[in-house]
């Protein structure tokens, strides 16, 4: 069993940077790959971000390769997403995901956190 608690979103303007957190309590975090994923009212989960369980691979959604940067701290349990040049479309809320394998299929994941509100306007 894995519990995930996310934390960093806040109501922020087009352009700023923002970096979410995710704690994970479990015995080892490297068990496991990781990913975010975004969602907005009345749509189904979006991925975002993942990375492989040592974090030697990231992948990302094609619109934000070049913006988020995904990265991982195993002996803290701690899973991170820097956020930069933030836009209107990035506005929801951010869910970090735990599961066997890599994957962009948000069903390919085990474990989900609660969220954390991400909002973009001016």
């Amino acid at each position: 069993q894995v519990q995930l608690v996310e934390s960093g979103g806040r109501l922020v303007q087009p352009g700023d940077s923002l970096r979410l957190s995710c704690a994970a309590s479990t015995r080892s975090m490297s068990n496991y790959a990781m990913a975010w994923f975004r969602q907005v009212p009345g749509k189904e989960r979006e991925f975002v971000a993942t990375i492989s369980k040592l974090g030697r691979s990231t992948y990302y959604e094609n619109s934000r390769k070049d913006r988020f940067i995904i990265s991982r701290d195993n002996d803290r349990n701690m899973l991170y997403l820097q956020m930069n040049s933030l836009q209107l479309e990035d506005t929801g809320r951010y869910y970090c995901a735990a599961g066997k394998d890599w994957s962009v299929h948000a069903y390919n994941y085990d474990y989900w956190g609660q969220g954390t509100q991400v909002t973009v306007s001016s």
